[in-house]
């Protein structure tokens, strides 16, 4: 059994990287870092001004804000300075009220807010605002991560936030997996949440119509007649059906996974529904759902939050070894399962959040479950192809520097795509 101490270490990571999150968490940490300035502004500003990388204007501008109807940063940034409290982190709007919408709306039409691009920051996370009341301005900036407050200029910024993860636990993939494996259950019980939380989020997902409707679309009776009522299906649908939800712009809060709720949806929901169907006992389920969701922080480590790589291709790899443990895979098993995703998925771009990514979630997931079925029959992707390793952590660095590295030009190009489309 791994000693105590680094698996105190390990439980730290996790608290810090699976917590819930009300909203896509781009605009939700743009609306997070406005009420921080707000507040040490001490009023309610009259101006406003965003200047934030270019992988949050991505991921914030065609997506849902919870509760209000409306897409995009400007209703956010309103909300984070009139109603928003950074002391709820990622649920900082959750105080959201109909007379709040208005003003907020109000706020929004009379011309207050500003939002550009922040030039010369090496951060793909970086958000900085400045809210203005007569003379007197504050600025709050958020770096590194979707909570994490810094001061000071880019560099700074950078620097703050590499000094903040020089305590996070290096992981590799037989830490994950032993740790996830043979931990005291009660040290690691807290994963429960993660089912709370986003199995909810398909439950109340059927409730309304939200994004494209995706996972209500597989639950219908043609579907069936495609799909069958079957595994597959169901956890299509329930996975599918959150993240519709979540792009929709529901009030519905969820878990989220380093700062992703998609990816934290995916990292939960198919690894729930197998262990229903399949009748796994309760602590195969826990541990499954520690070894989906601590194999993508191992991802994102070397990946980082934001990338031109797609966080499902990540958070699909997790799943995929949370059902291979559930289908009785053990550690050989998990590596097949892992290069069989990576031989796969690897290249899926990400073109910002928005309500088609339970699509992608949807791939990912398929993909997911043909990997862990490939790897219970003994097959695995081997180093003669692509880009897969015969070691399972080089394979993982692989991907993660070409999501990282190689897509940059990609990322600059989705981004322009996206900024300059006639509608």
């Amino acid at each position: 059994m791994i000693d105590k101490e680094t698996r105190e270490r390990i439980i730290a990571l996790v608290h810090q990287e699976v917590v819930p999150a009300i909203g896509c968490t781009e605009p939700m940490a743009v609306a997070l870092c406005t009420a921080k300035a707000t507040e040490q502004l001490g009023c309610r500003p009259e101006k406003i001004e965003a200047r934030l990388s270019a992988n949050i204007l991505k991921n914030a501008m065609g997506v849902g804000i919870p509760g209000t109807g409306m897409i995009g940063l400007p209703i956010a940034i309103a909300l984070g300075a009139l109603i928003g409290k950074s002391e709820y982190q990622l649920e900082v709007l959750k105080d959201l009220t109909a007379e709040a919408l208005q003003a907020g709306k109000q706020y929004v039409s009379e011309k207050r807010i500003s939002i550009l691009l922040k030039e010369g920051v090496c951060d793909k996370l970086y958000i900085e605002v400045t809210c203005q009341a007569g003379d007197k301005q504050e600025t709050a900036v958020i770096a590194g991560s979707h909570t994490h407050f810094v001061s000071g200029d880019a560099s700074y910024s950078r620097t703050a936030a590499r000094a903040a993860d020089a305590d996070e636990i290096a992981l590799n993939m037989r830490l994950v997996y032993d740790f996830s494996t043979t931990a005291p259950l009660d040290e690691i019980r807290f994963i429960e949440e993660a089912r709370t939380y986003n199995m909810n989020a398909a439950r109340e997902a059927l409730k309304g119509n939200y994004g494209h409707n995706l996972g209500k679309t597989i639950d219908r009776p043609l579907s069936k007649g495609i799909f069958g009522n079957s595994i597959f299906c169901h956890i299509i649908s329930r996975t599918a059906s959150a993240c519709d939800a979540r792009m929709g712009g529901a009030m519905i809060p969820v878990m989220s996974n380093s700062g992703s709720g998609n990816q934290g949806i995916c990292a939960t929901n198919p690894v729930c529904v197998y262990a229903k169907e399949n009748e796994n006992t309760e602590e195969e389920l826990l541990r499954a759902l520690m070894l989906s969701h601590l194999t993508a922080i191992y991802i994102k480590q070397s990946l980082g939050k934001l990338s031109a790589l797609c966080g499902c291709v990540v958070a699909s790899i997790g799943s995929s070894c949370g059902i291979t443990y559930l289908m009785g895979g053990d550690y050989n098993h998990i590596c097949f399962a892992v290069k069989n995703m990576i031989a796969n998925l690897t290249g899926m771009i990400c073109d910002g959040a928005k309500p088609s990514c339970s699509l992608k979630i949807t791939s990912g997931v398929s993909t997911a479950l043909l990997s862990a079925l490939l790897s219970m029959e003994g097959k695995c992707v081997t180093s003669e192809e692509g880009i897969v390793d015969d070691c399972v952590d080089k394979s993982i660095r692989n991907l993660t520097s070409i999501g990282a590295e190689a897509m940059c030009a990609t990322d600059e190009m989705v981004l322009n795509i996206m900024t300059s489309k006639g509608c």
